[in-house]
C-alpha cells in the first residue's frame, strides 16, 4: 500500500466510528501525494502520522438547571489539534449531532484553513451536543457558564482560542466571556473571538465568511475571465454565511433566487429579497417559510435538499457538512452549473466534490473559501493585543487582501504540481506546506 493508504487505514483503526475525520483526511492526504513524492522528508520525519493525531482531545461534563428547575448534562468538547504556527483557533459548534468525530473532522480542516489565512494561528475546534433552539435566554446563559467553567482551564489568548460556529452567536459568546471573566478575575479580551462591539470585538466579523466567500469565488471567476454579473446563484442555508455571502454575490450583479434553512428552500425567481430573509432569521428567530408570507409570488418547498434542483449558474453550499452528495452534484452538473463555492466546512461528500472536479466544474473549496470568518477573527485577536478598534472599511480591506491571498497561493500550488485549475487540491498542498515546514523545524513534539 502506499504512504496514504497506510496512514488511512491506521486512522480509521484508531478512531472507528468517525466518519466525518476519515472523510476530512482522505479528501486532504489523495491531494498530498504529489507532495509527499517529492519531498521524502516529510515522510521520514512522520509529518503526515503527526498531522493526523490531534495533539490534545477534551471531552467534558455539562450539567445545566432548565427553567423547569431540572437538571440537564450535555457533552463538552475541545480538540486542540495543531498548535506549529500559532495558538489553537477554531469555532465552538453548539447542535445535538456534536460528537467527537465531527469536532475532530472540524478541527482537522482548521489547521489548514487557518494555515491558509497567512496569520500564525493553529487549528483547534470545540463544542457541545447541547442545542440553542428552543431555549430561553436564560437556560442558555446557564449552559454557557457552565461549559466555561470546565474550558476555562484548557484556553487563552496565546493557548487557544475559540470563537463561533453553528449554534453559536454573538449571545452565547457574550454568556461564554462574561463567565471567563469572572472566573480569571481579569480582562483577556483575545480570549474568545466573535464578541460584541461593546465588550472588543470587531466590525465584519459577522459578515466575515459570507464576504470571504464571494471574494475567494470573484478571484477565481477572473481568473477564468468571467464575473458575477447577471449570474443566478442558489444559496443553501440562512445563517451568518449564507446571507452575507448573498449580500455580496447581489453587490457583484449576481441574481439569488433561493436559500434555506434546515427545514425547507425558498425560490424567488425574481431575486431573494435579503431584507425580508434577515429580518426572519437574524430578528425574530423564525423559519424561512415565512418568507412567502411577505412575498407570495415566491415558492417554499419543504425539504432542504431539494434547493440543488434549481437551475443556477454558480451554486453556494453555507448550511453544513455533506450538504451535497453525489445525486444532487449530478443534478447541478446536468443543469449546466458552472461554479460550486464551499461556504460551510465540508459541504461536499468526497465523491460529489471528483465527480465536480471531473466534469471541469470550479471549485472554491471550503478550507480556503471559508477561511474568511477565522481571518477575520484573527484580525479581533490582533485588535485586542493593540487596544485598538478598526473601522469596518479597514477590517473589510484587510479580509479581501487575506482572500485575495490565498487564492493566489491555491492557485500557484496547484500549477507547481502539474493540476492547474484545481483549487481544493491546491489549497490543500499551499494549506499542508506551511505547516508540514513548521513542524518539520521544531522537531518531534
Amino acid at each position: 500500500m502506499s504512504v496514504v493508504q497506510n496512514i488511512m487505514e491506521e486512522v480509521k483503526k484508531r478512531n472507528p466510528g468517525e466518519a466525518e475525520f476519515h472523510q476530512a483526511v482522505e479528501e486532504v492526504l489523495i491531494s498530498l501525494e504529489p507532495v509527499i513524492e517529492k519531498h521524502p522528508e516529510y515522510v521520514e520525519s512522520g509529518i503526515l502520522d503527526r498531522l493526523v493525531e490531534p495533539e490534545r482531545q477534551i471531552m467534558f461534563r455539562v450539567p445545566w438547571v432548565d427553567d423547569k428547575g431540572n437538571v440537564q448534562v450535555n457533552r463538552g468538547f475541545r480538540v486542540q489539534f495543531n498548535s506549529a504556527i500559532g495558538p489553537y483557533k477554531g469555532g465552538l459548534r453548539f447542535h445535538p449531532s456534536v460528537y467527537l468525530g465531527i469536532i475532530k473532522f472540524l478541527g482537522f480542516e482548521q489547521i489548514f484553513k487557518n494555515s491558509l489565512t497567512g496569520l500564525p494561528i493553529g487549528g483547534g475546534k470545540g463544542g457541545s451536543d447541547f442545542d440553542p433552539k428552543g431555549k430561553s435566554d436564560n437556560e442558555i446563559m446557564r449552559f454557557c457558564q457552565s461549559f466555561m467553567t470546565e474550558l476555562y482551564r484548557h484556553i487563552g489568548q496565546d493557548i487557544d482560542v475559540p470563537a463561533g460556529d453553528i449554534g453559536v452567536g454573538a449571545r452565547e459568546i457574550g454568556y461564554l466571556f462574561g463567565q471567563y471573566k469572572k472566573i480569571r478575575n481579569g480582562y483577556e479580551g483575545g480570549v474568545l473571538t466573535g464578541k460584541g462591539l461593546t465588550y472588543g470585538g470587531s466590525l465584519a466579523r459577522k459578515q466575515a465568511t459570507g464576504f470571504g466567500l464571494i471574494y475567494f469565488v470573484r478571484e477565481m471567476l477572473a481568473a477564468n475571465n468571467d464575473s458575477f454579473k447577471d449570474k443566478t446563484v442558489v444559496i443553501s442555508g440562512a445563517g451568518n454565511v449564507a446571507i452575507y455571502a448573498c449580500e455580496k454575490a447581489k453587490e457583484y450583479g449576481a441574481n439569488v433566487v433561493a436559500m434555506c434553512d434546515s427545514k425547507g428552500y425558498i425560490y424567488d425567481k425574481n431575486g431573494v429579497n435579503l431584507d425580508t430573509v434577515k429580518q426572519i432569521k437574524e430578528v425574530e428567530r423564525k423559519r424561512i417559510s415565512e418568507y412567502v408570507k411577505h412575498h407570495p409570488e415566491a415558492e417554499y418547498h419543504e425539504g432542504q435538499k431539494g434547493i440543488w434542483s434549481i437551475k443556477c449558474d454558480i451554486a453556494l453550499p453555507c448550511a453544513t457538512q455533506n450538504d451535497i452528495h453525489v445525486e444532487h452534484a449530478k443534478q447541478l452538473i446536468a443543469n449546466g452549473t458552472k461554479i460550486v463555492g464551499e461556504g460551510a466546512n465540508m459541504p461536499c461528500t468526497n465523491d460529489a466534490l471528483n465527480l465536480f472536479l471531473e466534469n471541469d466544474i470550479l471549485v472554491a473549496p471550503a478550507k480556503a473559501a471559508n477561511a474568511g470568518g477565522v481571518a477575520t477573527s484573527a484580525l479581533e485577536m490582533s485588535q485586542n493585543s493593540m487596544r485598538l478598534s478598526w473601522t469596518f472599511e479597514e477590517v473589510n480591506s484587510k479580509l479581501d487582501a487575506i482572500m485575495v491571498n490565498i487564492f493566489k497561493a491555491a492557485d500557484e500550488a496547484a500549477k507547481e504540481f502539474g493540476m492547474e485549475g484545481n483549487y481544493v487540491a491546491g489549497a490543500n498542498i499551499a494549506g499542508f506546506k506551511k505547516v508540514a515546514d513548521a513542524m518539520m523545524a521544531q522537531g518531534i513534539v
